[in-house]
């Protein structure tokens, strides 16, 4: 079974670490990507103006306000399953024959040697990235300076 540690060497080698880091790295850039969509849209609804009758009003000022998204929970689930085995058999078989007349007498033998070795290997695998994420209200104090800079009661 010399090649079977070998291949359970390989099959447990898998890069789980750098699966875990890269899947935090993208979170976090995600995460970055979406605060900063909530923070151009925060700015759009200071300057967009809806008039209404003789009067001119932002989005802020009507009381809509950005949407914060957050990652809540990330999981990565990965599975593996193999198997080995390894198989000898050898075998020998023998025969003789012996037969005869008057005088004379002939002998026959033989031999059938056989030998295989076999290897199996097999191996299944499956993974899975989910990731939840949440709407959460704008930061307060955000919302506090956008109402200021809007001219709004707080």
């Amino acid at each position: 079974m010399a090649e079977t540690p070998q291949v359970t060497r390989s099959l447990m080698s898998a890069p789980l670490p750098q699966i875990i880091e890269k899947l935090g790295i993208s979170i976090a850039q995600a995460q970055s990507a979406l605060d900063q969509n909530s923070v151009s849209i925060a700015k759009e609804m200071v300057t967009t103006m809806v008039e209404i009758g003789d009067k001119e009003y932002s989005l802020l000022a009507l009381g809509f306000t950005p949407t914060f998204y957050a990652f809540t929970e990330a999981t990565v689930e990965a599975k593996l399953s193999f198997s080995m085995s390894e198989s000898t058999e050898f075998g020998i078989s023998v025969g003789a024959s012996v037969s005869g007349g008057t005088g004379f007498v002939m002998v026959a033998a033989s031999v059938d040697v056989s030998y295989s070795r076999k290897f199996s290997v097999s191996s299944e695998g499956a993974s899975s990235i989910a990731a939840r994420i949440v709407s959460l209200p704008p930061p307060d104090i955000l919302t506090e300076i956008l109402r200021n800079n809007a001219g709004l009661p707080q």
